[in-house]
Parts: C-alpha cells; structure tokens; sequence
C-alpha cells in the first residue's frame, strides 16, 4: 500500500505553534501517535497555505483566509469529508492559541464545515417489490407464512429492521389495521397497516405461528422453531434468500424496502408529513430526502398543468 506523504515542515514566524498544539494533544488530550499525525498533517497544510498568503501574526489571520484555505482544499481535490476533518483540526488549533494568549480571537468562528453530498435514497421498483413479495408464495411451509407475512408487512409500513422483529402480538390490531412501533429512543408512533399485509397477518396467528411454537408461549409477533424471537440477522439472511429468487441480482437489504415504502407513498401523493410521522422520523428533513425520486414526476405534471409552464 502507498504510503502517504507528509506535509512540508512549515517555516516562519507562525510555525512555532505547530510543536506547542502537537504537544497539547499528546499531554493534555492524550491522543495516540497515529491520531496526534493526523491531526499534524492537516494544520501542516493550513500552515503553509498561511505562509503563501503571506501571513506574519496570528492576530492577521482572518475568517476569510480559513474559508480560502478550504476552498483551496477544494480546488485540489480533497473531499467534504477530508476537509471537515482538517477543519476540526484548525479550530481546536485556534482555541489553543486562544487559550494560551498568543491569538486575541479564533477566525473558525462561524465557519461551516463542507456539507457532505447526501447519499440518495436507493430503492426497489414496483415489479421489484411484487416480485419480492410474491416470492415466499412458492415455498411451503410454516417458515413460509412467516416470512410472506413479514415482508408484506415492512413493505406495508415502512418499519426499520429493527421495529419488525421486536414487534409483539399486542402492538398489532387487525381490526383498526394499525400497529404501535417502538423506535429509536423507546418513542412510540401508530403505523397504519394496509389491506393485504393484515390479511397475512392474520393468516400467521391463524394457527401457523401455534406450531411452529409447538405449544410453547411467546409474547413476539414472528417466531422461530425454536419458539424464540426472529433476529435481525435471520431476517437479513431470508431477505437476500427471497431476493435471488425474486431475480432481484443487486444488494437488497430492508432499508431499501423502507426507502421504497416511503418514496412510493410520496409518488402516490402522499403528505410528507404524513410520512415523516409513519417512518418515526424526528425531522421532516430527513424525510425531504425521499422526496429526490419525485422530482421528474413533478416536472412532467407541471409542465402539463401549469399555464406558465
């Protein structure tokens, strides 16, 4: 593997601070070599981005010559990501100097870190997700019904991994058609649960989920043979099963099924509050991000509709 080259020693009236920060993180911070040599390698850099610019006193360097420094990062290529490291470095090297009285204010003040491109939601199709869901049909079986119910039912209401299999009997009333799911932080939100997925539901308490306890008691919705708790593993494991003979080739997981609960629903017109609260989001910006899929669509309507279009 190559190794990466070190950052010119910096030079002038500047530099000095450098082996004083270096210090603070070994002594004071505790940091290992490797993390204390990351830290180096990024204040080098702003270092001599300093001396170029022509930078002699501390009590000089300004908000624009950091904002320059990681525009400049830019210009040469490093990621958002690289550069809100090194920007974390170049502010705890300020408030240092700060602390220590050899600068009067700290120019990170204020200065954003680069906003890391937001990875797009990824999705199954319409026919992908028929096909995913039609798949546990031609198996036979308990472990079947189990799963068909299972897949109907995170397609159905958009539940993370995680919600699906520590659901319990008691959290889901078919005759409402509506769910309690336990998120993150033990919140608790209703999730509306569609025709067919109550109907396999149903079809699994009929007498399905009964034998494969084999007379054993069990408060958790989706059981194994054992009489234990489908885990998220397992789920993963059967998942990636029904996929393949689905035809599906590319990854899956059951995110990507949350992700095409939530985008299909907005592509039908649905509210994104609406579906912010379905998903158990805390932001509704979060949700916004579901929201990319749509945008053709919307063109089209627009440009159909709209008397200025």
């Amino acid at each position: 593997m190559a190794r990466r080259e070190a950052a010119p020693v910096p030079v002038g009236p500047l530099a000095p601070a450098l082996d004083l920060f270096l210090a603070h993180l070994r002594v004071e911070k505790g940091l290992s070599a490797n993390s204390v040599e990351s830290y180096a390698r990024d204040v080098r850099r702003y270092l001599l981005f300093l001396a170029d610019s022509g930078k002699g006193d501390w009590d000089a360097v300004g908000r624009p010559d950091v904002q320059a420094h990681l525009a400049a990062l830019t210009g040469d290529g490093i990621s958002a990501r690289s550069q809100a490291r090194a920007l974390s470095a170049i502010r705890g090297f300020h408030r240092l100097l700060v602390s220590e009285r050899i600068a009067r204010a700290d120019p990170t003040d204020e200065v954003d870190a680069p906003r890391r491109a937001r990875k797009l939601p990824s999705l199954l199709t319409r026919d992908e997700v028929d096909r995913l869901l039609a798949a546990p049909r031609k198996g036979k079986g308990l472990a079947a019904i189990r799963d068909r119910a299972m897949l109907e039912l995170l397609y159905a209401t958009g539940l993370r991994v995680s919600e699906l299999v520590t659901l319990e009997v008691n959290q889901v009333d078919l005759e409402s058609r509506v769910l309690l799911a336990r998120g993150k932080g033990n919140k608790e939100r209703l999730v509306p649960v569609g025709a067919p997925a109550a109907e396999t539901i149903r079809t699994w308490l009929g007498s399905p989920r009964d034998r494969m306890l084999h007379g054993r008691r069990s408060r958790d919705l989706f059981v194994t043979p054992r009489g234990r708790r489908m885990t998220r593993q397992g789920f993963w494991k059967l998942l990636g099963r029904y996929a393949r003979a689905a035809g599906i080739a590319r990854a899956i997981s059951p995110h990507k099924l949350r992700h095409s609960f939530a985008t299909h629903l907005l592509e039908g017109g649905a509210d994104l509050r609406a579906v912010q609260s379905m998903l158990g989001h805390a932001d509704v910006t979060t949700t916004g991000s579901y929201t990319h899929v749509d945008r053709t669509q919307a063109r089209r309507l627009h440009a159909r509709h709209h008397p200025r279009a």
